[in-house]
Formats: structure tokens, sequence, C-alpha cells
């Protein structure tokens, strides 16, 4: 079957509001949720980050078949700028998916970046780039055997989480979390008040402070 591209329409959030989200660290995301949003931690990113930057952008969606990248080329053409392209490609490790010429195609377009659950290639060349976040679930020298299957913009299951098109993309060392759109207000909100209450106990520790009363820990008996 030919591959499937839906025309998904989702709520664009202002540049303001995604940069608020990369001042939060994906393990505050993911405590403050409240419901798992944390993708499978073996999915990693190819470069480290610089100290306090991150991958942010809300979700195009790609399902592939094994070894079929077909639906991985029609949403890298249709991701617009500032979009992160999430590949399931079903955790396969015999073939890549993706490596230098799509990457680099990619990053001319200005996608915020590209997570793909199964294997890259190019790795050397790709992680030589400042400007564009990889993560994958692993690397191998084989490419794929087939481009003409596969979906476009529909819900999948990514790593253990449920992603939809405009769902938050938040990544960084810790790994990535993905965010629902209709409870992004929400759970930014709590995110940035759990940021500013991490400083206060950074402080009340430097000043002295013992765990168990900064943490509010009941006494020992």
């Amino acid at each position: 079957m030919p591959t499937t591209v839906h025309h998904a329409e989702f709520e664009k959030l202002a540049a303001d509001t995604l940069a608020r989200w990369a001042a939060v660290p994906v393990t505050i995301a993911s405590d403050i949720a409240g419901i798992p949003i944390a993708i499978d931690p073996r999915i990693r990113p190819l470069r480290v980050f610089p100290l306090g930057k991150r991958m942010v952008g809300q979700a195009v969606t790609a399902w592939c078949e094994r070894s079929d990248f077909g639906a991985m080329l029609h949403a890298l053409d249709i991701a617009r700028a500032g979009e992160i392209v999430m590949v399931d490609a079903q955790g396969c490790l015999q073939t890549a998916y993706c490596g230098e010429i799509l990457c680099g195609y990619a990053r001319r377009k200005k996608i915020a970046g590209l997570v793909v659950n199964g294997a890259v290639r190019d790795i050397d060349t790709i992680a030589s780039w400042d400007d564009f976040p990889l993560f994958a679930l692993g690397n191998t020298a084989k490419g794929p055997l087939g481009k003409e299957r596969g979906s476009v913009n529909g819900p999948i299951a990514f790593g253990g989480v449920a992603v939809s098109p405009g769902d938050v993309v938040l990544g960084d060392n810790d790994g990535i979390v993905v965010i629902p759109l209709e409870r992004s207000a929400e759970l930014l909100a709590l995110g940035e008040e759990r940021v500013r209450m991490e400083a206060e106990w950074v402080a009340a520790l430097e000043d002295g402070g013992t765990l168990v009363g900064t943490f509010s820990v009941p006494e020992a008996v």
C-alpha cells in the first residue's frame, strides 16, 4: 500500500512559548507531567548538547514499515522550519532510515530536529553539526530497502509514548519527553514553577540547609 499522508491541522505555538519550554529541563517536564511522557531512554542524541541547550518543537509524525523509509521522506518534505520529525521505525536496527543526505536536507529547511526509533548512519558527519539535533536508537551501515509504505501525520506510539501531530517535543542529554498539545500551557506553568522551586532548594542547601529540612522530609525515628 502506498504511503498515506494525513493533512493534520493543529495549533501552531508562538515562538516565545517554545522558547519558554526550552528553558525547562527534560527531567523536570517528566516529573511534573503526572502521565508517562518520557520516551524509551535508549533513544539518545548523536551529539551532546551544550549546557542548558535543548531541542524543542512541535511534532510531525511518521510511521515506517520495517526497512522502508517512504513515510520519512514524505514527512521531511512537509515538515516546516522549527518542527521536529518523529519517525517510528518500530525499533528496526537492521537498516538505517536516514543519513547525511536526508539530515542535511532537514538541516537546510531549519527543521528543529529528527528523532528515529530505529537506526541511522553517517553519524560522524551528522554529529559534527552543532545546529541539527538527531536522536536515534542505534546506527548501522546498511541502507533502507524500500520507499513505498507507511503513514505520515497520524497518531503513533513512539518509544512507549503516544505522539500526535503538533505535540511539543523536548529533548536534551537526559532524553526526550512529548507533551500533549492540549496540556502544553498547563504543564509549562507547572514546569516553570518547578524550575523556580529547584533554584530555591539549591540556594537553601548552599546556605547550609539540610536535605531533610529543604525537602520537608518527616523526621526519622
